[in-house]
């Protein structure tokens, strides 16, 4: 994207949204509306969050998504043509829903669809990634604007191409009462050749441990037990930082100091790469008592030529030494994974090697995709594209081994104790119950009677049997 460049023609709208030296309003009248949706992952979750947080702070009030607002915010994504299409949805939605209200793009699709939004007479104000922090003072230099000139257009896509700082954001509270995600760095350098997630969200950005860390005090001290290490590449963590100590992660760096905060009861990682877990690294995790051991090693494929077209850095060998290194230094940790079906050139042979890999690991749990063309990628341009039907079938066939793996993974469960985490209050089979998870992420229900202040309660349960497929039944231990 060309540096400082405009979706808008040169106009009032144009100059309000200037990113430095941008004249802020206060136009944070309580009795004005906002209402905000999410689209995709846990990054665009806690951005969300952070954004709703200062809205409130500002004096807006927050309405649901489906109310009528005076201003709506689509947090959108763009890992494939479909979340494209519904992020355009959703803002066309809100704009159908209030004609009069002032509908805001944020986020990945206003970076790699900038024509579109141009073009689209629904969205009256775009704001790209790395500029999040700031929608307050945009939407209200915006308002501000438009109360002066009522024909006011203005959408502005911030530069993404050069070297740029992290995004500092910071979190109070999140929907969640016990457990938080914390956002530790942004951008991936990876450049699979199926995915547009470099373009849109840029280089590899790390955020500083010591602003990690103020955030993480602060959630516990408001009563979070649990923190869930998140980003788009953490296992790149602290690469934009300089060269690390000789055979050392700036990542697992991290891990050991957040494990240090008083108070903290759980850490948990999200996705992480396949070479991240060494030996050296398996056992410097399997050390520390408060870290999960559940593990989500990105795969896409078991089929090594398959890896080499989706540009990915491991072979299947590389990707099965880890998971061994995990289960030689933690008992039972659950592995889960990706999987992307009908890649292009995937033949039935390829397939047959994913299936057999796959059955080799048991993963406890595996997110199956069919391949989503993505405009703009190499993948979407190579030769041999699969046909849907074929996706459709093979993935048919990996939901069924996903079920068969899963379920293996929590019968070892049953007649032991474990620990669980009470998260929620859910009607289930007629009953209400407490749900919660262990540290391996197993889902867990123990039978309500009607006590007060069981959520955020961490203790031993007795599992006795499966209450659905997908939870099982606990009691008390002992």
């Amino acid at each position: 994207m060309s540096k400082g460049r405009r979706t808008a023609p040169e106009s009032a709208s144009a100059r309000l949204c200037e990113w430095r030296g941008l004249n802020c309003y206060n136009m944070g009248d309580p009795m004005k509306s906002v209402a905000l949706h999410n689209l995709g992952c846990k990054v665009n979750s806690y951005e969300t969050e952070v954004m709703r947080q200062m809205l409130i702070e500002k004096g807006y009030r927050i309405v649901p998504f489906e109310e009528v607002a005076d201003i709506y915010i689509v947090n959108t994504c763009t890992v494939t043509n479909i979340a494209d299409r519904k992020s355009r949805q959703m803002l066309h939605r809100a704009k159908q829903k209030n004609p009069d209200a002032v509908v805001v793009a944020v986020g990945c699709y206003v970076q790699t669809g900038q024509k579109a939004i141009e073009k689209d007479g629904s969205i009256d104000l775009a704001v790209g990634n790395n500029r999040k922090k700031d929608i307050v003072e945009i939407l209200e230099a915006f308002l501000a604007a438009r109360k002066k000139d009522k024909t006011l257009e203005g959408t502005t896509v911030p530069n993404m191409d050069g070297p740029c700082e992290y995004e500092e954001m910071q979190l109070k509270q999140t929907a969640e009462h016990t457990r938080a995600y914390i956002k530790i760095q942004d951008g991936c350098n990876q450049f699979c050749s199926y995915c547009a997630i470099p373009f849109a969200r840029g280089r590899v950005r790390s955020r500083k441990p010591e602003d990690i860390l103020r955030e993480i005090r602060g959630m516990v001290d408001a009563g979070y037990r649990e923190v869930v290490l998140t980003g788009i590449h953490i296992s790149s963590y602290g690469v934009d930082f300089g060269e690390a100590r000789r055979g050392q992660s700036r990542l697992m760096e991290l891990i050991e100091e957040i494990h240090g905060t008083e108070g903290l009861d759980r850490i948990r990682l999200s996705s992480l790469e396949p070479r991240f877990i060494t030996a050296e690294t398996a056992e410097r995790l399997a050390a520390l008592p408060k870290l999960c051991p559940h593990f989500h090693l990105s795969l896409q494929s078991g089929c090594d030529e398959t890896l080499k077209r989706m540009n990915r850095h491991y072979t299947t060998r590389e990707y099965f030494e880890g998971v061994e290194h995990l289960r030689r230094t933690f008992s039972n940790p659950a592995i889960t994974t990706d999987v992307i079906v009908g890649f292009p050139g995937e033949t039935e042979e390829e397939f047959a090697e994913t299936c057999g890999f796959l059955e080799k690991v048991k993963f406890y749990e595996m997110h199956i995709f069919k391949y989503s063309r993505r405009n703009g990628t190499a993948a979407a341009r190579m030769p041999d594209q699969v046909p849907e039907t074929a996706k459709a079938r093979r993935s048919e066939v990996l939901f069924e081994l996903e079920r068969r793996l899963s379920r293996e993974f929590r019968e070892r469960y049953i007649g032991k104790e474990a620990e669980v985490l009470l998260e929620e209050t859910k009607d289930l089979c007629g009953r209400t119950y407490y749900v919660g998870h262990t540290g391996d992420y197993v889902k867990i229900a123990v039978p309500s009677t009607g006590e007060k202040g069981r959520t955020g309660w961490l203790g031993t349960v007795s599992v006795t049997d499966f209450l659905t497929d997908e939870i099982l039944l606990a009691g008390p231990a002992g």
